[in-house]
């Protein structure tokens, strides 16, 4: 989105800004002192995963990247290129991520890499001390996400995660609008998602073969099972593996799910049931759904139906009307919804106007930024259940309070996945 890729920051009194400017911000408060030792007041920033949208992280704070680290030796020569013609300075270059936590000089991370690899990086980034910007879906399983939050608290560390929807006004204004009652008692949310385009990327299965030299592939499998590499597997694809990701359920549905429980203001909750249908590619050439259709209800009643089937982006019917929000349209039915503006005593939610600057703000003031770590392991979660109502075929009971499936060993079990020895979640 351009919005959070493109845009400079525009924090005055800060000297913040974005796009090859260095930013400078004030002194951490005194009562963080002891959780934030670097005694500049530059913020330095190591970047782990640097290709795909990994590239575009590091370039919008390329001018104070002090690190960079990935386990393919072509991404990493080209990020180092990228900083050091942004800042002048070459960036110490890694291809373990455990040596950039190591480092003294470096103050926060981006963590733009595959999925099964969230969890490990967050949680060690929290325990050596680093604040973390981490993309979305911000685990692989949900007991991933609970420990994530728990280190995040444990730690004092500020964590984002890449939900950048909700620094998107028009986002937030639905929002804003359904929790202010303008549509009345809400009575369904329609989430479209796209469908895989796997296809489009791979054009046609590949034999399993050797790792290019200069990929680290054990290292990219890290927590993942064993097994032989193949070229349409890693990369970008990894989305339509279950070993690594939860295909477009986790990856759009990590968007539009997590407006959804923005507009229902669940953000520290969840559905209460969960049910879905899935089609696999008959030729078996990646492993996720190629369509699927999963219906959500919360305790109050609402209905959340998301699917390849559905207008993409997010419709919230209510008993006045609906509103529909997409990236860069709002749209409301009647039209009169949206042309009556808010009251100041309507809700405000938290606005952000650009998610990396939002994360930066946070790290001096120690707030919490819009997408904190327990936001984003719960709509995370909505996403990991519906792909676990698809897998087991059956109508799944959820408790948002205890975070567990009631009455489905089988399904219970699915929360949480065995990582592969030596690695381990501390």
């Amino acid at each position: 989105m351009t919005l959070s890729r493109r845009s400079f920051l525009r924090t005055a009194a800060a000297s913040v800004s974005v796009g090859g400017v260095t930013y400078f911000l004030p002194p951490f408060p005194k009562s963080h002192a002891a959780d934030t030792p670097p005694p500049s007041e530059r913020i330095r920033i190591a970047s782990i995963g640097i290709a795909n949208q990994g590239t575009g992280n590091t370039k919008i704070h390329a001018k104070n990247v002090v690190a960079v680290c990935d386990v393919d030796k072509r991404h990493l020569a080209n990020a180092v290129k990228l900083v050091e013609s942004a800042s002048g300075k070459a960036p110490a270059a890694e291809a373990d991520y455990r040596k950039v936590l190591d480092r003294k000089d470096v103050d926060a991370v981006l963590i733009t890499v595959p999925d099964h690899w969230h969890a490990l990086m967050c949680v060690d980034a929290c325990n050596a001390g680093k604040d973390v910007y981490c993309e979305k879906p911000l685990t692989l399983t949900i007991a991933e996400g609970r420990a994530i939050v728990n280190a995040a608290r444990r730690n004092k560390r500020i964590l984002q995660t890449g939900s950048q929807q909700r620094s998107d006004d028009r986002f937030r204004r639905a929002c804003e609008y359904v929790r202010s009652g303008r549509l009345g008692k809400i009575k369904e949310v329609r989430v479209g998602i796209p469908g895989p385009n796997w296809v489009q990327r791979a054009k046609k299965p590949v034999p399993d073969s050797d790792p290019p030299a200069e990929l680290d592939f054990d290292m990219w499998l890290g927590p993942a099972p064993k097994r032989a590499y193949n070229a349409n597997r890693v990369h970008y694809l990894f989305r339509f593996f279950w070993d690594y990701s939860g295909g477009q359920v986790t990856n759009f549905g990590a968007h539009h799910l997590d407006i959804t429980q923005w507009a229902l203001g669940t953000d520290d909750s969840g559905p209460t049931t969960i049910e879905g249908t899935a089609t696999y590619n008959p030729d078996h050439w990646f492993e996720t759904p190629e369509k699927c259709t999963i219906t959500y209800t919360y305790a109050n009643g609402v209905k959340v139906i998301c699917g390849n089937g559905e207008k993409g982006g997010c419709t919230l019917v209510g008993e006045k009307g609906t509103i529909f929000v997409d990236r860069g349209k709002i749209t409301s039915t009647p039209e009169d919804i949206l042309k009556d503006e808010l009251k100041d005593t309507d809700v405000k939610l938290y606005v952000s106007k650009n998610h990396h600057q939002n994360w930066l703000e946070c790290l001096r003031s120690r707030k919490a930024p819009i997408a904190e770590a327990e936001i984003g392991h719960r709509s995370a979660t909505v996403c990991h259940l519906g792909n676990i109502a698809i897998k087991t075929g059956r109508k799944l009971t959820w408790d948002p309070v205890k975070e567990q499936i009631i009455g489905d060993k089988e399904a219970a079990a699915l929360v949480t996945k065995p990582y592969r020895s030596p690695w381990k979640l501390g």
